[in-house]
């Protein structure tokens, strides 16, 4: 290996090893960590993260990257050109940001996400509000460092957009949501006028030790590896990687909704999956993660939905999950409990949205975000902008701000701008990859209704996971399907269900 290439490898690869202390500092601090402990957490993070962009912008790396990079492509391996592009990557928008700034920018999310765990809970958007008001500030900041010098970005959002998903733009993305809103409008109205199937024992009681005791027992089954990771109760579900052999998701458990945390365990072991199957050889590198929100999204939406909400799929669980919770679904057949848990309804909370209407909530918090970003609309008046975008679009209004822009910990754990489009891009291409998946193995439902989940992890590892940021999304896609995103595969799917 060529000594600039070699460096730039031991550089990068203990940039990784900052990059995952700050997680295991962020697991902590949305898991256990006392509640008195987010000043000096807040400064910790900030610190170390200050360490990293300090060192990932050192003049040094960028002659090794201009000397690695004048290295004949002949000479390199596709796994050390695949690095070398995202290392490139890295630098240069990185390169944008001064370290100070991303230092006190991230001390103010976390003092911002304990301020929004309280205020959720008293539903006090009030509370929030001037947290919320600066971190807009720091945004559109953040969109100006990319503005600056030979780049221009059309839209403020369009910096953020393409740091989580490469290549989407919000013009873009613009002309492909109102593509599919044109077809899920009528659809929603369709479907939501339609006889309801019953519901009403979902939200019976469900102790939350026994939930957690079946959801533990329903990731195993799904194939999520306890010897790689844990399962633990917070705010907001996610999933954390600390390393190849660590890899940690989290779920929600409300004693009166039992979809709540089935569905949030459900997601949270598709975004693992993909995590655990991303080849060896590139654990500890910057290709060793999953290549952007979208796709990412796009394995827990598929396991969650394509799989986790099929027919195929409960006629397996269901029995263990009525045998667990015998007292509540002793009068449920799998036929109502299977309806009940795909019934289409305009709803107000975006994580228990159905299938047909979760995207309009994605599309909302996207034109929100625009807005922000774009100085149209002000941060105290966002309660009363999304209640009026949830009337107007879902029929719905939020009773309260905790049901309302309280609900998701985006804005207040991270930057305004980018955030929500990587789910519904994730809605799109979780429909291609299972059809890819169904082609290339139609047995793979029989095989579900039996528990048998090993045919599809070795297919989406075989064609997603392993490749882990190798190929940037837009390759990713077309290699894998053969086209571009598409909403027609998902629409087809939706069709198809609930014809």
């Amino acid at each position: 290996m060529h000594p600039a290439l070699q460096s730039l490898k031991a550089r990068f690869a203990e940039l990784d090893d900052l990059r995952r202390t700050v997680s295991v500092l962020h697991w902590d601090m949305s898991t256990h960590m006392p509640q008195d402990g987010t000043g000096s957490r807040g400064r910790m993070i900030a610190a170390v993260e200050k360490i990293a962009h300090e060192k990932l912008i050192e003049p040094a790396v960028g002659e090794l990257l201009e000397t690695a990079s004048g290295l004949p492509a002949a000479t390199l391996a596709a796994e050390d050109r695949a690095f070398l592009r995202l290392a490139q990557r890295q630098f240069a928008r990185a390169s944008k940001i001064p370290p100070a700034f991303k230092a006190e920018f991230l001390h103010h999310m976390t003092e911002t996400y304990d301020v929004w765990v309280h205020a959720r809970k008293a539903n006090d958007f009030n509370a929030v509000a001037p947290f919320l008001e600066k971190t807009v500030m720091y945004s559109r900041a953040v969109s100006d460092y990319f503005n600056s010098g030979e780049t221009a970005w059309v839209h403020p959002m369009d910096p953020h957009i393409e740091d989580a998903d490469p290549g989407m733009t919000t013009a873009g993305l613009r002309t492909l949501f109102a593509a599919l809103r044109r077809e899920l409008v009528p659809l929603v109205k369709e479907l939501s006028s339609r006889e309801q199937p019953r519901t009403d024992f979902l939200s019976r009681v469900y102790s939350k030790p026994r939930q957690m005791e079946f959801l533990n027992w329903l990731a195993r089954h799904l194939g999520y590896d306890f010897n790689r990771g844990r399962q633990d109760l917070t705010y907001h579900p996610f999933m954390t990687k600390l390393g190849a052999g660590d890899v940690r998701i989290t779920t929600r458990v409300d004693e009166t909704n039992l979809c709540d945390g089935l569905f949030s365990t459900i997601h949270e072991s598709g975004h693992a999956f993909y995590e655990l199957g991303i080849a060896p050889g590139l654990e500890g590198t910057i290709l060793g993660y999953g290549v952007s929100a979208g796709i990412h999204e796009s394995q827990s939406r598929l396991w969650e939905n394509l799989v986790g909400r099929s027919r195929e799929f409960w006629t397996y669980f269901y029995p263990h999950l009525q045998a667990h919770f015998a007292d509540a679904l002793q009068d449920v057949s799998l036929d109502e409990f299977h309806r009940g848990i795909n019934r289409v309804q305009p709803s107000l909370i975006r994580t228990e949205a159905d299938e047909v209407t979760y995207n309009l909530h994605v599309m909302i918090r996207f034109d929100l975000e625009a807005q922000l970003l774009e100085g149209s609309l002000k941060a105290k008046d966002l309660p009363a902008a999304w209640n009026d975008r949830y009337e107007s679009d879902l029929g719905v209004r939020p009773a309260s701000d905790a049901q309302g822009c309280l609900q998701d910990v985006h804005w207040f754990y991270g930057s305004v701008g980018g955030m929500f489009q990587g789910y519904t891009i994730g809605n799109l291409f979780s429909a291609q990859c299972f059809d890819a998946a169904l082609k290339a193995h139609p047995d793979i439902p029989e095989a579900i209704s039996r528990g048998d989940f090993s045919t599809l992890h070795a297919w989406l590892k075989e064609n997603i996971y392993r490749h882990g940021s190798s190929l940037f999304p837009q390759e990713l896609i077309r290699q894998l399907t053969g086209q571009d995103l598409s909403p027609a595969p998902f629409l087809a799917y939706l069709g198809r269900k609930y014809s």
